[in-house]
């Protein structure tokens, strides 16, 4: 059972490496980051193995979702029997709804049941504009959003904030 789950974002397997590990260490926990397609950006080809490792996570398991990987994340746990997991930690979440990206296969639609759910945007995000997390709070009403000031798309200098507020038990 991961202790850490890390759902990386698209192709970035690699540039979340060090993200995933500061968090851990932040943390006291042991990061898994499993390797998604990058051959292959499907929602299925990336929700059928996430689905997996979720099958294998347990309640106390901290799960924190990148980018692409937050939004298939998210999808996934709005699914019926998505298993266990009570919160995640979503960072710089595109909205693919049709005021955010407009790509109607990874857009959100529904809000997880029984999750609760942290959205984190940096305002200088030059990836995915930091205008994307209050369009993912239409969907996700439900959710608490962190906004903050500097970071980039990567969180950086951020990571020591981010863990504060998701530390098991708080």
């Amino acid at each position: 059972m991961p202790d850490l789950l890390f759902v990386h974002g698209a192709g970035g397997f690699v540039d979340d490496g060090p993200l995933a590990d500061a968090l851990a260490r932040a943390l006291g926990r042991t990061a898994v980051m499993p390797e998604f397609s990058s051959a292959d950006m499907s929602f299925e080809a990336w929700a059928t193995p996430l689905r997996a490792v979720l099958t294998e996570t347990g309640s106390d398991t901290v799960v924190v979702a990148h980018s692409f990987g937050a939004s298939i994340l998210v999808r996934v746990l709005a699914e019926p029997d998505s298993g266990a997991i009570a919160s995640a930690t979503v960072l710089a979440m595109p909205d693919w709804g049709a005021s955010g990206w407009d790509v109607p296969e990874y857009a959100v639609t529904a809000e997880p049941a029984d999750v609760a759910l942290a959205l984190h945007h940096c305002r200088d995000d030059d990836v995915v504009p930091v205008d994307h997390l209050s369009l993912n709070s239409v969907v996700l009403p439900s959710a608490t959003l962190h906004e903050h000031p500097s970071g980039g798309h990567q969180f950086e200098g951020c990571v020591e904030a981010i863990a504060a507020l998701i530390r098991p038990g708080t």
